[in-house]
């Protein structure tokens, strides 16, 4: 008998096309990912990966028996659904990923409005990337995901095997430290900041995009430091040591800094949440879902 958890695995590495990048996913090593998927093809009897030293595909029979366990996945989260829809009252596991910055905005009141159901747990799991999330949703390892999308164009709610739920936007923000020149500033126009240094995340992630996109629009070229996690930018802000642009929910409840609109058109994200279309049926999920809809009200 195929062990489930090896298809999910299989699944997973189709999803993200290498072993490492599989491995990152799940929160395994590649060689435990390695020898798992070596285990499944001992199990089937048939190579399902064509590996060479820098990389590795699926073989025709790979291909198909992923195409197999979507339909399984599918099958196990309908069957959970349908059992969980026979008792109309809210308990098991609930596991939800987030960023940091929305999971600590929404978690107070999410966990709030969950423990008025006693037999219900809810966990919350970081997330990488939004595509990881979304990767994690679709093969059950995760019940909702949060999710951003900083391309301007809103999310349809779609009803095929996901469906996704708008929260809020989180408009881009200048932070500057506390006492400085421009913090009393209603609004801050970014060539005002022109010549100041500046902190930011590598590229590629979404945060420093958005501020190149803004410096490409006023022409302008500052001194640049960078360094990973909006956590350790807002610190080094909060020091003195240079200003950022970040979204606004990741500022909550952070000291020392200013946080400040920018004049214009600023870039933003949109918040949404998404689960497996099936979930519908699982009065648990269903309930979570809407303490999150509940929380993203205040913002």
């Amino acid at each position: 008998m195929l062990a489930l958890s090896r298809l999910r695995l299989l699944y997973e590495f189709a999803s993200h096309g290498s072993i490492r990048a599989t491995a990152i996913a799940t929160g395994q090593t590649a060689s435990a990912v390695s020898q798992q998927l070596r285990a499944l093809e001992k199990e089937i009897g048939v190579p399902l990966l064509e590996r060479t030293a820098r990389s590795a595909r699926l073989t025709d029979t790979g291909q198909r028996l992923v195409e197999h366990a979507g339909e399984i996945l599918d099958a196990i989260a309908a069957a959970e659904a349908d059992v969980a829809s026979m008792d109309d009252s809210p308990q098991g596991q609930v596991t939800v990923s987030a960023t940091p910055s929305v999971a600590v905005a929404l978690a107070g009141s999410v966990m709030r409005r969950v423990r008025k159901h006693p037999d219900l747990t809810l966990v919350f799991r970081q997330q990488p990337t939004a595509s990881e999330a979304v990767s994690r949703v679709k093969t059950g390892e995760v019940d909702l995901a949060l999710v951003d999308d900083w391309s301007g164009m809103r999310h349809p709610e779609t009803e095929g095997p996901l469906t996704y739920h708008y929260l809020f936007h989180d408009p881009l923000m200048a932070i500057l430290p506390k006492g400085h020149r421009l913090a009393e500033e209603e609004r801050i126009s970014m060539r005002r900041l022109a010549g100041e240094s500046w902190i930011a995340s590598p590229e590629g992630e979404p945060s420093r995009v958005a501020l190149e996109r803004l410096w490409r629009r006023e022409s302008i070229k500052a001194p640049l430091s960078v360094f990973e996690g909006l956590d350790t930018i807002l610190t080094l802000v909060s020091k003195g040591l240079g200003v950022t642009v970040a979204p606004w929910m990741a500022t909550l409840g952070r000291r020392g800094i200013s946080t400040r609109p920018l004049i214009g058109v600023a870039p933003a994200r949109e918040i949404y949440v998404v689960h497996r279309t099936v979930s519908k049926a699982r009065p648990s999920v269903m309930t979570v879902l809407r303490a999150l809809h509940e929380g993203a009200r205040n913002f």
